[in-house]
């Protein structure tokens, strides 16, 4: 069985931000990172070599098909920050509404910048989702 890509290892995560260009994106990504961990309860580690993940899960599809991945977790990409919303986003309808100026993928919350994003809002959506994710697949 086919293992996902994106595995835990145990690059320093701050060495990784640390090496984020500009200037900006490393703060917005050191902020990102205080408040994911605030907002999941859990310490961030690297998954693969480009993002940091909070928690763990264990899933298992009808397929047979099981594995490990995080429960939510960013990524610094040249164009966005990357913020992993892994159920979605129906369930916060109404806090996107407040959150600021954002795009969404299927799990992918892409913010272009910190700035105009409702911080507590977003601590919210996250800590919404990691709820979300312990309670269907327990506490990793």
């Amino acid at each position: 069985m086919a293992q996902n890509k994106t595995q835990p290892t145990d690059a320093s995560v701050d060495d990784y931000l640390n090496a984020v260009t500009p200037d900006a994106k490393r703060a917005e990504s050191f902020a990102l990172k205080a408040l994911l961990e605030r907002a999941s309860g859990y310490s961030p580690r690297m998954w693969g070599p480009s993002i940091v993940g909070f928690g763990t899960y264990h899933y298992k599809y009808e397929s047979g098909r099981e594995g490990d991945f995080f429960i939510t977790g960013f990524a610094p990409r040249k164009q966005n920050l990357v913020v992993y919303i892994i159920p979605g986003f129906f369930p916060h309808s109404q806090l996107m509404d407040r959150l600021g100026k954002h795009k969404t993928g299927r799990s992918c919350l892409y913010l272009k910048k910190l700035e105009g994003i409702d911080l507590d809002v977003l601590e919210e959506i996250v800590g919404s989702s990691v709820d979300w994710m312990k309670e269907k697949y327990g506490d990793g």
